[in-house]
């Protein structure tokens, strides 16, 4: 009996007789009357083959029992489960080799019976064991044998008893008499495939191991976060450290590298590992205890390939998957990770997710070409991985076609197979790195947009404060000679908007998108009010914008229509009142009020010039100027208004006798002297008088005013003192709102 690569041959030593070969795959008897064999010392004209659950068995007085003692030659069950039967001519060159390999045959070979199949192994007949070699030789009692084509070494005993030894369980035969390991580890999606080819799902957004040798610090990790929905986590980045290193390499999508260290080419080497980057993504390679590691990261899937031969043996080879709750680990990574990574979500189900569809989408892999590979990787985790997946998270960003990507990759790793042009057939885009060169910010990923082209969209946890409140950002920074407000690029992303056609009322102020965080700004101030309108309301300034698409003069717009109000508000400041007496000369008051925050003073001169101050006494009928000035307030946006001036001869504001300076703005027609000089014009205001005292009183005179802030717009701060009698007066009108705005009681004095 012998066993080459292919074929299980039994020989017959009689008259030749051919047939077709003939395929099986259950129990089967086959009429041997045309080529019958001869089996230690027995004829035999039928055979008697079939399948259990490990082995293959061919008998010649019934099928295989394991309680029988019949003659039996056993071996292990092919993969395919398959055989075929044939009946062949006599090949001379065939049965030399037979006779040479076997020194106990002495008549001629006329025809022979062929079992062909994949697997060989030990098998037995009756109560002797036959070693049955895989180069078709046998092997003598005591003596040994090497096979460089399994890298098996077999050795029979005195008694025919067989042992062997090979390569380990996580190594393959080069063909060549040496042993290597060839193993991936395929991450894709919430899926990890080891490299057992046993799945794992991960259901939370924390950072893995892949493998890891704590003796020389070498490790490959994993980080996983949510995209579209907060309860389906997918691989974001892969992070490796090359062996005796303390730096941590961090692929990215969009094929970018982070790194305490500086990139400077597209192919980089460093002390212990080689950086590339081409149209499939980012390959890390570097060595680890003997063995070639080479880490492929497209963005959505990384394939760990480990090949050559390991110093440490098979056995001693440490891969592990384990979540890492050491607390400074997660510092360590806190720039891609955070503290309460373990939390899960539900989010509700999606109920437009055709489950039919997808199990057909996912057992594309047990088909052609896919099938020609199943030998060599096993299919049945990447198609568990595609529908556990896609029956949660609905098929975008080209996830449909991810795990055939990833098989298809593995397959050329592992076993050299290339399948083609696969995604022809599947409905899918050649494969490539998804998003290549497209970098998106933390709180971001890169996926397909309504449009089918990729964009940095919103990680569900982060858009999920925006989306409950309905709004498209941040409210808005109001300062109180500016305001802003921030939209969150990747909700307009999501909508479809293009953030360069948004603009203010002024269609020339458009948003500012940071780099970084790609948040997109809006803002305006005292030197560009961008159409801004100011109103009041007696309580409150509101400074009112709107963001909008385009202007009413377009004629057409492929873009959906966005308008977004805001608004920066301003409380009126406190009333304030000090007193002046006239000789004292000058003043000064600091205030703060809620935005503002500024100081005033108030001077009295003796010159239209405003240079000569008072310094000693006035004489009654003497023309005096009073000044009014600010300082720490924007000329460009606000005005101050003296609303009233008055005279009392006491230090208090609202003691009698009382005389009128002022009023409502403007000079007093009862005292024909007073004379008012840019009320309500810019952050300084001016009148006159002659000087006075009262009646029965020589005493001092105090002086005090009440002034208001105006929020410049139109020219509309300067009261209007011709057109309406006293006591119905504006002094500050609002076109807008036909109200006043917020109104500071100061006096001025010592």
């Amino acid at each position: 009996p012998l066993l080459n690569i292919l074929h299980l041959t039994v020989f017959m030593f009689s008259c030749f007789a051919g047939a077709a070969a003939e395929k099986f795959d259950k129990a089967t008897k086959f009429n041997l009357t045309l080529c019958p064999i001869s089996f230690y010392q027995n004829v035999y004209q039928k055979v008697y083959v079939n399948f259990t659950n490990k082995n293959f068995a061919i008998c010649f007085n019934g099928f295989y029992n394991s309680e029988s003692n019949d003659d039996c030659i056993i071996g292990p069950k092919p993969d395919s489960a398959q055989a075929k039967f044939i009946i062949r001519e006599k090949d001379s060159s065939y049965e030399a080799q037979s006779k040479a390999a076997v020194k106990t045959i002495r008549s001629s070979m006329t025809c022979s019976v062929h079992f062909d199949m994949i697997n060989i192994g030990i098998f037995k007949t009756g109560n002797t064991k036959v070693f049955l070699l895989s180069s078709g030789v046998g092997i003598l009692p005591n003596s040994t044998a090497y096979f460089e084509k399994t890298c098996r070494n077999f050795i029979c005993s005195i008694d025919r008893s067989v042992t062997s030894t090979g390569c380990g369980e996580q190594e393959e035969c080069d063909g060549s008499g040496r042993c290597f390991t060839n193993l991936i580890c395929t991450v894709t999606g919430p899926t990890v495939i080891d490299f057992q080819g046993q799945q794992s799902s991960v259901k939370d957004r924390c950072v893995y191991s892949l493998v890891s040798d704590s003796s020389s610090g070498f490790e490959v990790l994993a980080n996983f976060q949510e995209r579209r929905r907060r309860d389906v986590s997918f691989l974001d980045s892969v992070s490796l450290r090359p062996a005796g290193s303390k730096v941590y390499f961090h692929l990215e999508q969009g094929g970018r590298i982070k790194t305490v260290l500086t990139l400077k080419s597209p192919v980089q080497q460093f002390k212990d590992i080689s950086l590339s980057k081409d149209k499939n993504g980012l390959t890390a390679t570097s060595l680890f205890s003997g063995l070639k590691m080479s880490a492929l990261f497209d963005g959505y899937t990384a394939q760990i390939h480990m090949r050559g031969r390991n110093k440490q043996g098979s056995n001693e080879l440490i891969i592990i998957l384990q979540l890492f709750n050491e607390v400074d680990l997660l510092r360590f990574f806190l720039f891609f990770c955070f503290a309460s990574c373990e939390r899960q979500y539900e989010d509700p189900v999606d109920s437009q997710i055709d489950r039919n569809l997808i199990s057909e989408q996912c057992n594309l892999l047990r088909a052609a070409p896919f099938s020609s590979c199943n030998k060599n990787v096993d299919p049945t985790p990447y198609i568990s991985a595609c529908n556990r997946t896609l029956c949660e998270y609905s098929s975008a960003d080209g996830l449909g076609c991810q795990f055939l990507w990833a098989y298809a990759t593995a397959c050329k790793l592992k076993s050299n197979i290339t399948l083609g042009r696969w995604w022809l057939d599947a409905g899918c885009s050649e494969p490539q790195a998804l998003c290549q060169d497209k970098l998106c910010s933390d709180h971001e990923f890169c996926g397909r947009k309504h449009s089918g082209k990729t964009g940095c969209l919103c990680r569900a946890l982060f858009a999920s404060k925006y989306k409950l409140s309905g709004t498209l950002g941040e409210p808005a920074v109001c300062r109180k000679n500016s305001g802003s407000i921030t939209l969150v690029g990747c909700l307009l992303e999501e909508k479809g908007i293009n953030y360069s056609v948004l603009h203010l009322n002024d269609r020339s102020c458009r948003g500012v998108m940071d780099e970084e965080n790609h948040m997109v700004t809006f803002s305006f101030d005292s030197s560009n009010t961008c159409g801004t309108e100011i109103m009041n309301n007696g309580s409150w300034i509101n400074y009112k914008n709107t963001i909008i698409t385009q202007s009413s003069s377009d004629v057409v717009t492929r873009h959906d229509q966005v308008f977004i109000d805001f608004s920066c508000y301003h409380t009126q400041p406190d009333i304030k009142i000090v007193a002046l007496k006239i000789k004292d000369n000058s003043v000064v008051q600091h205030i703060k009020s809620g935005e503002w925050s500024y100081s005033v003073s108030m001077k009295v001169y003796e010159d239209g010039a405003y240079t000569r101050a008072v310094n000693s006494g006035v004489l009654l009928n003497q023309k005096i100027w009073v000044e009014l000035k600010t300082d720490g307030l924007d000329a460009k946006t606000i005005a101050v208004v003296m609303d009233s001036c008055w005279a009392t001869s006491k230090e208090s504001h609202d003691l009698k006798p009382r005389y009128d300076l002022i009023i409502d703005g403007c000079a007093d027609p009862n005292d024909g002297t007073v004379e008012v000089e840019g009320n309500g014009a810019g952050t300084s205001t001016y009148f006159s008088f002659n000087m006075f005292e009262f009646s029965g009183n020589s005493g001092d005179v105090y002086l005090h005013c009440k002034i208001q802030l105006c929020p410049k717009q139109e020219n509309n701060c300067i009261p209007d003192c011709y057109n309406e009698p006293i006591g119905e007066r504006r002094s500050v009108r609002s076109p807008k709102t036909n109200t006043y705005p917020a109104i500071i009681s100061m006096a001025w004095g010592h």
